[in-house]
């Protein structure tokens, strides 16, 4: 780890710690309960909620009766709308972080929806939709906070249409192409060689930097065999035999993607993993130039100060827009939040 990224996980660490009793974000401290759901709990929340989407169910068993839902940065009623409106089935893939600090658990998962093509056409078979998803379970074991970012595949609008093209054109259906998770996400890493949940939120913050307004010339603390994921699609790994001039994580920033993102904004680190070294955010990449923002949510595997995997799931938004949880100066913000 660089000088000033040891500096600047240490600044971090005398913050966080300064204050035991209540958690960052964006500067403001805020009061936190303990949480009472370990990480078995955690991951049997998620399977349920997924369950209880795809059935169309919104107990007062699982959730608050004051539960907040957004999907796509819009808040609105839980049970009928949005994916609650159209999942046809829980069965996908599961990438998930459970928090047993703060009660979250962030995942990137995958659904089966089953939607017409536009508002008069033919129903269409099932098919897999892209997730990044946040849970916050409270003390009594109830969802109270549903954040979800679904990605669909891009759909004809009406009979006889053709479906708009592009690179994330079918984002379920390539995140369900891995089969399974990497299996080093599951590793434990060892006690000795953990990273405390300060510095991983500053790695994740590091990573941040390096891509906004990026000038081939940025701190990139990447593995010599890392990947990056992105809707289910490798965008950047060390070269094989079938893509021979594929550029790793670190030669791509160097190379080709200069001043491609005008800004990243409403970071917002959402679980924290310690024992297997895993962050997860959510943020907003800002493309000025071309006016418009990816809204995702991103994972990463930290190594001895180091990426070695990052998967994300995102879609494309109106530019400028907020996740839905911020405060208008926290969206705005290119600072990282610690969101507990």
């Amino acid at each position: 780890m660089s000088p000033t990224i040891r500096a600047a996980v240490l600044a971090a660490c005398f913050t966080v710690c300064a204050m035991p009793a209540a958690a960052q974000v964006a500067g403001i401290a805020l009061e936190m309960e303990p949480n009472t759901c370990d990480r078995a709990c955690l991951e049997g929340k998620l399977e349920a909620y997924l369950q209880a989407m795809s059935d169309g169910a919104v107990s007062d068993e699982l959730f608050a009766r004051s539960v907040r839902f957004t999907e796509n940065g819009v808040e609105m009623p839980l049970g009928n709308e949005g994916l609650w409106a159209t999942t046809v089935s829980p069965r996908g893939y599961r990438l998930i972080v459970p928090d047993v600090t703060t009660g979250q658990i962030a995942a990137l998962v995958t659904v089966q929806e089953q939607a017409s093509s536009s508002a008069t056409g033919p129903q269409r078979a099932a098919e897999p939709v892209g997730m990044s998803l946040r849970l916050r379970v409270g003390r009594d074991g109830k969802i109270t906070e549903v954040e979800q970012i679904a990605a669909r595949p891009e759909r004809p609008l009406g009979p006889g249409a053709a479906a708009p093209s592009g690179p994330f054109a079918a984002t379920g259906a390539a995140v369900e192409a891995l089969g399974a998770p990497w299996p080093g996400y599951l590793e434990a890493v060892p006690a000795g060689e953990r990273h405390s949940r300060a510095e991983l939120v500053e790695m994740a913050n590091a990573y941040f930097e390096a891509v906004e307004r990026n000038t081939g010339r940025e701190y990139y603390p990447f593995t010599d065999d890392c990947l990056r994921l992105e809707n289910g699609i490798i965008t950047a790994g060390p070269p094989d035999a079938e893509r021979p001039n594929r550029n790793g994580c670190r030669r791509q920033l160097e190379t080709t993607l200069l001043g491609a993102v005008t800004g990243i904004r409403d970071r917002r680190v959402v679980a924290v993993d310690e024992e297997r070294g895993i962050v997860f955010a959510f943020a907003f990449f800002d493309h000025r130039p071309i006016n418009w923002s990816w809204q995702l949510g991103e994972l990463f595997k930290v190594e001895h100060g180091q990426f070695r995997r990052i998967e994300a799931i995102f879609i494309r938004g109106p530019y400028g827009m907020c996740s839905g949880w911020s405060t208008y100066a926290q969206c705005r913000s290119e600072e990282v939040q610690d969101v507990r």
